[in-house]
């Protein structure tokens, strides 16, 4: 099989890359895509959320649309997921556009697999399964011995890449973190993405790097954002603060536990009484922190930080109704 403690390839840093909204109009999608290989983003990510597009059909549409960016899917849940099959999509997808496929695996979300019947006892377990078998199906070598959950054991793809693309693990907490630094190329963050959330972060990843023997070499880490480019900051603020409806809730503590009004951040969806509410109440020093969102100058110098703190991309989340027109303006950002 392969072999879990391989150091990860060098990685290009510095990177912008953009996210294709989930809820885009049809008819906006692969204009969307051409448009940000046009504007220079470095990598352009599709979103597989329930309800919403899938992720192989978006990846491939925008992959066949383009022909430099590369595309991110963020993320497959393993729960909802035959590795197998997984593997089968994930390498006709390298066939055909070579070096420019990059893989997000996580959990999912627990109230969407919960919906579905697909949770695991353990989600941990079923990620690690799910990414070995991945790695090593994509690397032309038989699938491991079955285990807990996965059971492909001796499966070899017949059609195979010649590059197992980067699999990063969507992931939060501490212990899936470190599973990200044992057994893949990196992970993805959510938003917000701040500098403390992705020191802490890649401090998790190493340490699970380190326990699995594998090189010190650094990860590659995606951070999404909430962003927009105005004349103001003020401005730019107002676009964004509806996207922020949901910071604040359980699921966002790992995010937030950095931040000084972390505490009153809760506190305020607590005393609001609706999101939309909570989003309209958040002060705009506190928005300053939560998204990448004020004049092209000031949102360079944020991505910038995010650099610094260890993110080799820094991928832009447009807002508002006119993505495409928001797009243009994320560009002067990069």
């Amino acid at each position: 099989m392969t072999d879990a403690t391989a150091a990860p390839s060098a990685v290009e840093t510095g990177r912008v890359g953009v996210m294709l909204p989930r809820d885009l109009p049809v008819a906006d999608v692969l204009p969307f895509a051409r448009r940000a290989e046009a504007l220079g983003f470095d990598e352009l990510w599709v979103v597989e959320d329930l309800g919403f597009r899938g992720g192989f059909a978006q990846a491939a549409a925008v992959l066949g649309a383009t022909e430099r960016i590369e595309v991110g899917i963020g993320i497959l849940p393993a729960a909802a997921r035959l590795a197998a099959f997984a593997a089968m999509e994930i390498a006709t997808l390298e066939q055909l556009f070579p070096g420019r496929v990059i893989v997000g695996l996580g959990h999912g979300m627990p109230q969407w697999m919960r919906q579905l019947g697909a949770w695991p006892a353990s989600p941990l377990t079923l990620l690690r399964e799910t990414t070995l078998t991945l790695r090593a199906l994509l690397a032309g070598e038989p699938a491991p011995d079955g285990g807990r959950y996965i059971e492909a054991s001796g499966l070899v793809l017949d059609e195979r890449p010649e590059r197992v693309p980067p699999i990063l693990l969507g992931v939060r907490g501490p212990r899936s973190l470190e599973l990200a630094g044992e057994v893949a190329d990196g992970v993805v963050l959510a938003e917000p993405a701040d500098p403390t959330y992705i020191e802490a972060s890649i401090a998790h990843v190493e340490r699970g790097a380190a326990t699995a023997g594998r090189s010190a070499s650094a990860p590659r880490v995606v951070t999404y954002d909430v962003a927009a480019v105005a004349e103001t900051d003020a401005a730019a603020f107002a676009r964004v603060r509806p996207a922020l409806a949901w910071f604040g809730e359980p699921d966002w503590a790992p995010h937030l536990a950095g931040l000084p009004f972390a505490a009153d951040l809760a506190e305020l969806r607590k005393r609001a009484g609706s999101p939309a509410a909570f989003a309209e109440a958040i002060p705009d020093e506190w928005i300053a922190r939560l998204a990448l969102a004020g004049t092209a100058e000031r949102v360079r110098e944020l991505v910038a930080e995010r650099h610094r703190a260890g993110a080799t991309t820094v991928v832009l989340t447009p807002v508002g109704d006119d993505r495409l027109g928001e797009l243009e303006r994320l560009a002067a950002a990069r």
